[in-house]
């Protein structure tokens, strides 16, 4: 696919962002799937929880599962853009997000191929990025996590930020996933800046300065290739 029409110019590369890369009735089949997640199945953090689909990703390598159905077809429809380059997404990390829950600042690190897929579902989020230490520092003095969020917020500076709308396709890769840190900071409402890069490619008209509707419960699918895998293949029903 050619995404020359969906790259975010006002940002360092490279960010695409497809608005309504799934429909409506897509996206209530997603949100049915997970409300019937079982709760052993999920991972309850500090300020969210998860489930991991494909393996838990390992430095030692990921024991691969078997993806459900329902969830592949997704996934397949992100490969057959051909956004992971030769490679296909194995993994998909599934946060749910709360009115008032986040993420620090973090990087997704060297378990991944270096791109990121996330469908959003359910409600709008801000993704915030700073420079990640080390690199020609503008400043950001945050830790770098493994890609569940670990992070430290002191001293760092939101650069830019991108709106991720209900139903959109953002993709993350080259400079943006090497060197800058991505956060959802824990509030309860946005308010629109300066600092969003993509509005031009957004699906609704803002005006800066607008505050969003008060944040509601938001999934994300977060969809990514995992390079170092076992043979062995697990499945569960």
């Amino acid at each position: 696919m050619d995404f020359t029409g969906f790259e975010v110019r006002k940002c360092p590369p490279t960010a695409m962002y497809i608005p309504n890369f799934i429909t409506s009735e897509e996206e209530q089949r997603i949100l049915s799937h997970i409300e019937r997640t079982p709760k052993p199945r999920w991972t309850q953090l500090l300020n969210r929880r998860l489930v991991n689909y494909g393996g838990v990703p390992h430095p030692n390598g990921m024991i691969a599962e078997e993806i459900p159905e329902w969830l592949q077809s997704y996934v397949d429809k992100v490969n057959n853009l051909g956004v992971f380059e030769s490679q296909n997404a194995n993994h998909v990390l599934v946060n749910e997000y709360l009115p008032g829950q986040g993420i620090l600042p973090h990087t997704d690190g060297p378990l991944f191929y270096p791109i990121i897929s996330t469908i959003s579902c359910g409600a709008h989020t801000v993704l915030e990025f700073a420079k990640r230490e080390g690199t020609t520092a503008e400043e950001g003095d945050a830790s770098v996590g493994d890609g569940d969020g670990d992070g430290d917020q002191a001293g760092r500076v939101v650069l830019f930020k991108l709106l991720l709308e209900p139903r959109s396709l953002l993709i993350l890769k080259d400079t943006l996933y090497s060197d800058y840190l991505h956060s959802i900071a824990e509030t309860k409402e946005d308010v629109l800046c300066d600092r969003i890069c993509n509005y031009d490619l957004c699906e609704t008209t803002y005006k800066m300065g607008d505050h969003l509707v008060r944040r509601a419960p938001r999934i994300s699918l977060t969809i990514r290739n995992v390079p170092k895998t076992s043979k062995m293949k697990l499945k569960f029903c």
